[in-house]
């Protein structure tokens, strides 16, 4: 078998930068970045959304007035067409 044809796997840090939450974990991504985390500095990737932050994960989601929505539409549209 070939050496050295696998990325190094190490310890990483994703930062949720909506909400400051940190995730530690092992991923092949490095960043020049690093955070300290319990006494020990790790490269630091950050993203713009994360499980921490997303509506779908939250519950915080916005329900969308879609009656209101038919409702301005016939009205605009009314006898288009008749």
């Amino acid at each position: 078998m070939k050496t050295d044809t696998h990325p190094e796997y190490n310890a990483i840090v994703f930062r949720d930068l909506a909400s400051g939450e940190t995730f530690l974990t092992r991923s092949t991504l490095t960043s020049e970045k690093t955070i300290e985390l319990d006494g020990e500095t790790y490269p630091v990737i950050d993203v713009e959304i994360s499980s921490a932050s997303h509506p779908f994960y939250t519950g915080k989601q916005r329900i969308m007035d879609s009656a209101g929505r038919v409702e301005k539409f016939n009205k605009r549209f009314k006898g288009f067409g008749a």
